[in-house]
C-alpha cells in the first residue's frame, strides 16, 4: 500500500491498481485519478471537500462510492453518500475502513462545530481529519495536521502522543507559511520521536506502508 500525499488535507492511497481519495478540497489541485473506488471524506469543510472535486473524480471513476459523515451528505447534495459514524467500518475493493470519532475540533465558541469522523485504512493508515481523535487501536502511520484554525502546537503535539504511531508525516499545511511549516514540523518530529520518525512529504511524494 501507498499514500500520495497531496497539497493540504488530500492524500490517495493505492493498493494495486485500486485507488482511495480522502479529503479532496479546495486547497488541493484538481485530483485527476484513475481506479478510484471510494472517496472519503472527513467533514464538510471546502479545504477537505468541494462538489466540484467528488464530481470531478466520479466523472473518471462512476462506479466509486462516496462515503462521509453526515454533514458531507448535506453539502454534497445530489450525490449519493453512505453516511458513516464513530464505530462504522466498509470494505472497498482492497480498502478496509474503520471510522473513529463525531465532532470537529473547537475553533471558537462563535464558530458551529460540524460533524467529523476520521478514517483508518486497512487497520495501518489514519487521518483524523480536523480532530484530535485517538483511535482505540494501534496507529502504525499517523497523517498528522500541523496548521489549522483551531490547532495550538502543544495540543498537536500532545495528540500525537496519546497516538503513538511508529510513523507520522505532516499534513493540512497551507495555512502556515514555510517559516510556520518548519517551526511546527520540527515539534511534530519530537511528539513523534518517543515512538517512530517522521516523514515529510511534499505534495505528490508517496510513503509506502
Amino acid at each position: 500500500m501507498e499514500v500520495t500525499k497531496l497539497e493540504h488535507a488530500c492524500q490517495v492511497v493505492t493498493d494495486g491498481a485500486a485507488r482511495l481519495v480522502i479529503d479532496p478540497g479546495n486547497f488541493t489541485r484538481p485530483v485527476d485519478a484513475d481506479g478510484v473506488v471510494a472517496v472519503v471524506v472527513t467533514h464538510e469543510h471546502p479545504d477537505h471537500v468541494t462538489s466540484e472535486q467528488v464530481e470531478r473524480i466520479l466523472r473518471r471513476n462512476p462506479d466509486a462510492v462516496v462515503i462521509g459523515p453526515e454533514g458531507v451528505a448535506r453539502v454534497l447534495a445530489g450525490t449519493a453518500v453512505d453516511v458513516v459514524t464513530d464505530g462504522d467500518h466498509r470494505s472497498v475493493g482492497p480498502f478496509d475502513l474503520a471510522f473513529h470519532g463525531t465532532r470537529h475540533n473547537v475553533i471558537h465558541s462563535s464558530v458551529p462545530v460540524v460533524d467529523n469522523t476520521g478514517v483508518l485504512v486497512n487497520g495501518r493508515l489514519f487521518h483524523p481529519g480536523d480532530s484530535y481523535t485517538v483511535p482505540d487501536v494501534p496507529v502504525e502511520v499517523l497523517a498528522a495536521p500541523v496548521g489549522a484554525p483551531w490547532l495550538k502546537v502543544g495540543e498537536m503535539m500532545d495528540y500525537v502522543l496519546a497516538v503513538g504511531p511508529r510513523r507520522a508525516y505532516p499534513v493540512h499545511e497551507a495555512t502556515l507559511s514555510e517559516i510556520g511549516y518548519g517551526m511546527h514540523t520540527g515539534r511534530l518530529r519530537e511528539a513523534v520521536a518517543p515512538t517512530g520518525s517522521l516523514v515529510v512529504l511534499a505534495p505528490g511524494e508517496s510513503l509506502t506502508i
